[in-house]
């Protein structure tokens, strides 16, 4: 499995929070949104992504917390799985996520048992 970060901040301002948190080094790349000028969740961003890795749109996988932004990975091709924190809910009019978790462990866990 590969990993990288898509974000709507700009590279360098995420490049310099992970690092901050001592993750960097977990993600291949740290891409954003930046780079084609459209933010998330419309759908160059996921589709920048998808070829910035090298793989096919339906081969990502967005992890998040955000109900916007699993509905835009999903309407761009995109798999998606939702980290169910406190407060945040997936909107009831959008297309579910085929993976929910109730923290990033629990997603990690039925990602890894759907690659079984």
């Amino acid at each position: 499995m590969r990993l990288a970060t898509l974000t709507n901040s700009t590279a360098e301002v995420a490049a310099a929070q992970l690092a901050h948190a001592g993750l960097i080094d977990i993600f291949e790349k740290t891409l954003s949104a930046d780079e084609v000028q459209h933010l998330k969740p419309a759908s160059e961003p996921y589709h920048y992504a998808a070829k910035a890795m090298g793989v096919g749109i339906g081969e990502v996988r967005l992890i998040a917390a955000h109900a916007w932004d699993i509905a835009g990975a999903l309407s761009a091709g995109c798999r998606a799985a939702f980290v169910a924190r406190a407060g945040m809910v997936l909107d009831p009019l959008a297309q579910p996520p085929d993976i929910v978790g109730a923290d990033l462990a629990e997603v990690v866990d039925q990602i890894l048992a759907k690659l079984k």
